[in-house]
């Protein structure tokens, strides 16, 4: 018997593979006698399906890592015990599952099978701060387009902004590979929402494995093909669909092609028990809810010189059709190829990519929309992961990658094609632009090389370590430059670009570089889940500053010895996080860390030649030498179970926010300025979020989550204190703190999902918020101070309704998706004399405007609102 015990031990111990770290759970617990209550010895232990498994040791424990997230089975045996089944066991990111066993002895030939349906746990007891998961089965039962929409729907997220911090503070990690565009450090691509196997959203603190983020990290993992084939296909289309005729051009036009998506996956084995693969797709297209009309073209000349309107000439020769203003064009390809190379080995193949083309509406362009800026994206990456199994304690991950992303911005690519820049200044103020075109032409890629290795040892059973050591060399190129007129040529206008050592023709490369390296460990006791950690990171930023900013000569270019090579910048982070479980329903959880992360690197490399445009301040100088931006961050919260399927969550936090990105003014020749940026700006941050769920049952879930918050600041915008110097006369900057533009005091989300999911569901999302601040102003001049008024309050709920049957032998399921199913007009942006979108003052004391339109119709603005209802219809099958 105990010759069995130890080869069963053996074989468990050296003959399971495992997956991927960064990016699965653990399973524990332990295994003791149903009769006696002592703890039973070598024990299998499998996830089934799976080559996952592990055998307990002489105190019953038992410990599986890197078990990817999803839903399995789990299954103990032992000679001479009745086997036991464990169902519906829910494993998420980072986060220990716990599963004990009670065997019952029985004779070995009965061959005897216990069965127990687990339920997910409602309170996570090692939850040392807060995230949350989303999983696979709850985005398909919500109204969300994009992964983005989820995360707004989690407290103390403000449209991307996580707990009062900037944009860019958020790291987005797809399978444990970073996709921040290190240019503006937002994400360079996404997943979309068929593809994701679990999201998880962190918005406190988070360990020391994650760097180059302040405020949050969004860690997505993908599908993988499975050792059956299995596939989706989903169509749908659909338009805006509004009473707001007066506010939205050529509303009343419902076409349900405006609107349309084509998705599918497919998954299964190449090679059975060898190879498996899967891949994704989707085309989206969406014309937008903005219309302008051609009434012109960029070629059109008008003149409203004359005083005399009837003396006005107006030159239109446009086809007077409808045309979108804010349309989107993406599709998205995703693929992943898994190989168990050997028992303890396994090596994953993935590639996303991505192309994108979308406009911006800019109100001026209104009738005359071929002017305007198109933009294109194209993207995609490459990874490559290894993992090999040391033994069943410990294992080593090995990723590469590579991320591009290129951003184009021009009208027309070819310069020849650009009418002369004046036509820009035949209509007034107030007036929609007759003719012309944007003369600015804007192109930049970013390559991202990133290596990666991380160690996993689960030394004893209540500690695991984890280390790990990373690289990121950067390529960033830009060019930009603008259209301007070839002076050769006097009689007639011909394109031209301006000298290279012009203020409007810039181009650069930089190839920064990162090094990062950390240790945490994760303690987990019967009273007590400490997460400690320690990071190291390391920043060449590979560029030169200006040695004196404040004393430059007019010739350009300038000589290098007024510059110097800027210097790396290095820190370290201390994290940690504590929950202590107060009773088998409650857990107390306390967090605090210090989180850094270099600005933007555009803010690094503007103006490379730092080249000042005469005349008032309009110049603006990257920094090299940019230090990097700082939060210290504090958190404690109880989680509590009030019944078996009702759990709250309350948390408070305070975040201090120091050497945020900002300007510094520089006299340049007595007579001139220019901006170069500094750290300068800083901020605090408090706030409580009450969360509360409840588990899907008897044909009905919800969730609640409220945030109250305070996000206080000297400035919003990095470059508040260049366009505060820019006004006229200027205005002083900031000497307290204010609310920050995105400061909404009050927030409430809730979801509610009725029906049954293998039959028909009915869900709903409401979203409730408080008015974001604004600054009162009159005819450009502030009457207040910064953000002292607040907009008017916002609600949006969204509608999703489906319903499955059989077709062609395929699952099938019809659904019908409505967007602000009231139709309500939030005002988004207001004018600052009235705080309201759809009137202003200037109504009454501006004058009539030379142009075609009037000043009540230049100042209606439906840039100003939310989007109008949106109604979708659409079919998926799957199999």
């Amino acid at each position: 018997m105990l010759k069995k015990a130890i080869l069963s031990l053996i074989s468990l111990t050296f003959g399971f593979s495992l997956l991927f770290s960064g990016t699965t759970g653990k399973i524990a617990g332990k295994v003791i006698n149903a009769s006696t209550g002592e703890p039973l010895f070598a024990v299998n232990v499998i996830v089934e399906g799976t080559t996952l498994g592990a055998a307990t040791d002489m105190q019953g424990n038992y410990v599986i890592l890197n078990v990817p997230p999803g839903v399995y089975t789990v299954r103990a045996s032992a000679v001479g015990f009745k086997t036991v089944r464990v169902t519906n066991v829910r494993v998420s990111v980072d986060q220990t599952t716990r599963v004990d066993f009670k065997l019952e002895e029985a004779a070995i030939e009965l061959g005897e099978e216990v069965v127990v349906v687990a339920e997910r746990p409602l309170v996570q007891r090692d939850l040392t701060s807060t995230s949350s998961k989303v999983s696979s089965d709850i985005i398909a039962k919500l109204p969300v387009e994009n992964f983005t929409d989820i995360i707004n729907l989690q407290a103390g997220v403000v449209e991307g902004h996580f707990r009062g911090g900037r944009i860019g503070e958020v790291a987005y990690m797809i399978d444990g590979i970073p996709v921040n565009d290190v240019f503006s450090n937002t994400y360079a691509i996404q997943v979309e929402n068929h593809a994701i196997q679990e999201m998880e959203i962190v918005t406190g603190t988070f360990n020391a494995e994650y760097g180059q983020a302040m405020s949050g990290v969004v860690n997505i993992v993908t599908k993988e093909g499975g050792e059956r084939y299995t596939g989706s296909f989903s169509v749908y289309t659909g338009d805006y669909v509004s009473s707001n005729r007066d506010l939205f051009m050529n509303i009343e036009r419902v076409n349900p092609t405006d609107i349309y998506n084509f998705q599918g996956t497919l998954g299964g084995p190449v090679f059975k028990n060898k190879v498996n693969f899967f891949l994704s797709w989707r085309y989206y297209k969406n014309d937008g809810w903005i219309y302008g009309r051609r009434i012109f073209t960029p070629y059109d000349s008008s003149n409203f010189s004359s005083d005399d309107p009837s003396k006005w000439y107006i030159g239109a020769t446009g086809d007077s059709s409808y045309v979108p203003m804010n349309p989107e064009r993406r599709l998205t390809l995703q693929g992943k190829l898994s190989f168990k190379v050997t028992p303890s080995n396994k090596l994953n193949i993935e590639g996303l990519y991505q192309r994108r083309f979308y406009k911006i509406y800019d109100h001026n362009f209104k009738y005359n929309p071929d002017g305007d800026y198109k933009r294109y994206q194209y993207a995609y990456t490459l990874t490559l992961s290894y993992t090999h199994v040391l033994s069943s304690k410990a294992f080593l991950t090995v990723k590469g990658s590579l991320l591009y992303n290129d951003y184009q911005q021009y009208v027309w690519k070819d310069i020849n094609l650009y009418p002369d820049p004046k036509r820009l200044q035949d209509a007034s103020n107030n007036a929609f632009l007759t003719g012309g075109a944007q003369m600015w032409h804007f192109f930049r890629n970013t390559r991202t090389y990133i290596a990666k290795v991380d160690y996993t040892n689960q030394i004893t059973n209540t500690h695991q370590i984890k280390t790990g050591v990373e690289t990121r060399f950067h390529r960033l190129w830009l060019r930009e430059y603008e259209i301007v007129r070839d002076e050769r040529f006097k009689d007639r206008f011909v394109p031209s670009l301006p000298p290279r050592t012009a203020f409007n023709n810039n181009e650069y490369l930089h190839r920064p570089y990162e090094f990062s390296a950390y240790i945490q460990d994760k303690m987990e006791f019967e009273y007590l889940v400490a997460n400690v950690g320690l990071r190291f990171d390391y920043f060449e930023p590979n560029g030169k500053v200006l040695i004196d900013p404040d004393h430059l000569p007019s010739d350009r270019p300038l000589p290098d010895s007024l510059f110097r090579r800027a210097k790396p910048k290095y820190q370290l982070s201390p994290r940690i996080g504590l929950a202590y479980p107060i009773t088998d329903r409650g857990v107390i959880h306390i967090s605090y860390g210090h989180f850094f992360q270099i600005p933007p690197f555009e803010f690094l490399y503007t103006n490379p030649e730092f080249e000042i445009e005469v005349g008032r301040l309009k110049s603006k100088i990257g920094n090299a030498d940019l230090q990097p931006e700082r939060t210290v961050s504090y958190e404690i919260g109880l989680q509590q179970q009030l019944a078996d399927d009702i759990a709250i969550d309350i948390t408070g936090y305070y975040k201090d926010i120091r050497n945020l990105l900002g300007t510094q003014i520089h006299q340049y020749l007595n007579v001139d300025k220019f901006a170069r940026y500094i750290n300068r700006d800083y901020g605090n941050v408090r706030g409580i979020t009450i969360s509360l769920e409840k588990r899907f049952r008897g044909g009905i879930g919800a969730t609640l989550d409220y945030t109250l918050q305070l996000a206080r600041g000297n400035a919003s915008d990095p470059d508040a204190e260049f366009l505060n110097n820019q006004a006229d006369p200027p205005i002083e900057g900031n000497k307290q703190l204010v609310p920050l533009d995105w400061d909404r005091r009050h927030s409430l989300n809730f979801t509610i999902s009725l029906g049954q999911p293998d039959n028909f569901v009915l869900s709903f999302i409401g979203k409730i918020g408080s008015g974001l601040p604004y600054t009162p102003a009159f005819q450009n001049q502030r009457t207040a101070v910064e953000n002292s008024d607040n907009k008017p309050a916002v609600y949006t709920f969204d509608m999703y309704f489906y319903k499955l049957f059989k077709m062609f032998g395929f699952n099938a399921q019809f659904f019908v998706k409505i967007y602000n199913l009231f139709d309500i007009k939030n005002e988004l942006e207001v004018f600052g004399d009235t705080g309201r979108a759809g009137y202003t003052l200037s109504m009454i004391y501006s004058g009539r405007p030379r142009g075609i339109n009037t000043v009540e119709e230049y100042f209606k603005r439906p840039d100003f609102y939310s989007e109008p209802r949106q109604i979708i219809f659409g079919i998926s099958f799957d199999f």
